[in-house]
């Protein structure tokens, strides 16, 4: 089928896109979109818009929609018809895990092909970050940011994030895999990867990364049990290497320490306090349709949201220590500005439900597991973060999700059975993975 062709070539090349080319990412996501609408308007199957998570989506998006659009006498759309169109084009960023989970990855094969673009990507933003590390500059000629924090093979530190969101979803079907060898050598390799792995969360010496670095390791301890006296002994050994940092690489050592205890003891006035006190004001004066989609970014200078919240003891924001900017920097914080509290509470849902769907069938299914690990550190709500639905941190999400939702236990229960346990069948990391045997 040609339109399903074209969406596979166009998922193929979406996770390389979303390192380098924005207009790239638009352009495959229409791709995979269309392609999905068309089949799905030829062949009748609309069952995948019923599914509990994609119709909290819409819940969701109506009420950004509604929220956004310019009519003054009812207090909604201050932000004007721009805000209403970027609250409308939302619908293709929804639409594309429905269409990788139901369309375009419905096979082992499509999903190991996948898979294995999004691990070359994970493996490029490491290599990328050590290469700096070790010789100052990556591939480009970039230098290591004036913060201690490594860029990676980008021109500004944006490696953290992409970085930790997909560090299990590519690590644990390879580590599953190993594990499931019988010898010494293969459980060696197991542990040489997550120590890398580990390793280049910390020398990034991006702080939000490596903390939700640990959540993950935290979650994979307890959900895969193969693993899990190796992962509280690697969570050990990652503690115990902090302080080592200072003689490995004394920038990340002062950005992730020595920064990160000057902001907790004054976090009321730093940047990121800023921004949550001058955010929740925000709220307060408008709990119950917000300002639209990006309403922090159109109205956060109005002298209005001076004020601090008293009650707390905190006093007045002020805009040089940066009370503002182009979003506040959490997911839910954003979504209560644009939306409201109803909106809060969908936005939530809609987390909510993503994970519960994921979380189906997981721990028999390493790369799925990975997959909501992903989603988990992405929609952690005690996080700072970018724009929930800008790319291409957005893209990432939308990617891991699809991926994860295309290993539907319905599915798979009426193709070829599969093992219940990492150590039932030799062939059994090939499954998980997805991989065609």
């Amino acid at each position: 089928m040609l339109a399903k062709r074209l969406a596979l070539a166009a998922a193929l090349i979406l996770p390389i896109c979303l390192l380098y080319a924005r207009a790239g990412v638009e352009f495959a996501i229409a791709i995979i979109d269309i392609a999905f609408l068309v089949t799905s308007a030829r062949t009748r199957s609309w069952a995948w818009a019923r599914q509990p998570w994609f119709l909290i989506a819409l819940a969701w998006w109506a009420a950004e929609m509604i929220c956004s659009l310019p009519i003054p006498a009812l207090g909604l759309g201050p932000g004007g018809w721009k805000s209403f169109a970027q609250a409308a084009v939302l619908i293709r960023l929804l639409l594309l895990p429905a269409a990788l989970a139901g369309f375009v990855l419905d096979s082992p094969r499509n999903r190991w092909w996948f898979w294995l673009v999004i691990a070359a990507s994970e493996a490029w933003i490491l290599l990328e970050c050590w290469q700096q590390e070790i010789f100052g500059v990556n591939v480009f000629g970039d230098h290591r940011w004036a913060d201690g924090s490594l860029t990676g093979p980008f021109w500004a530190p944006r490696a953290g994030p992409p970085y930790t969101h997909l560090l299990f979803l590519t690590a644990l079907p390879i580590v599953a895999a190993l594990i499931a060898r019988r010898g010494t050598i293969p459980k060696l390799a197991a542990a040489a990867l997550a120590i890398i792995g580990f390793a280049t969360a910390l020398i990034i010496g991006q702080r939000m990364p490596f903390l939700l670095a640990g959540l993950g390791l935290a979650v994979t301890a307890l959900a895969f049990r193969p693993v899990r006296l190796p992962a509280i002994a690697l969570g050990i050994l990652v503690i115990l290497a902090i302080p080592a940092l200072k003689i490995v690489s004394p920038p990340s050592f002062d950005k992730l320490v020595g920064e990160t205890s000057i902001q907790i003891r004054h976090f009321a006035k730093s940047p990121y306090g800023e921004l949550y006190t001058r955010a929740t004001v925000m709220i307060e004066h408008s709990p119950w349709h917000g300002y639209g989609f990006n309403g922090f970014l159109y109205f956060c200078p109005e002298p209005k949201f001076d004020a601090g919240l008293p009650a707390l003891g905190i006093g007045p924001t002020n805009l040089a220590r940066g009370a503002c900017n182009i979003h506040p920097h959490n997911f839910y914080l954003q979504a209560a500005i644009d939306a409201g509290l109803g909106g809060l509470v969908l936005f939530a849902a809609l987390n909510l439900a993503w994970l519960l769907t994921l979380a189906r069938g997981m721990l028999r299914q390493p790369m799925k597991l990975g997959a909501f690990i992903g989603v988990l550190t992405y929609a952690w709500p005690l996080a700072s973060t970018d724009n929930f639905a800008v790319l291409p941190m957005a893209g990432w999400l939308f990617v891991m999700l699809g991926l994860g939702l295309a290993f539907d236990p319905a599915r798979l229960q009426s193709g070829p059975p599969e093992p219940q346990s990492l150590y039932q069948h030799p062939n059994q990391a090939l499954i998980l993975t997805g991989a065609p045997p």
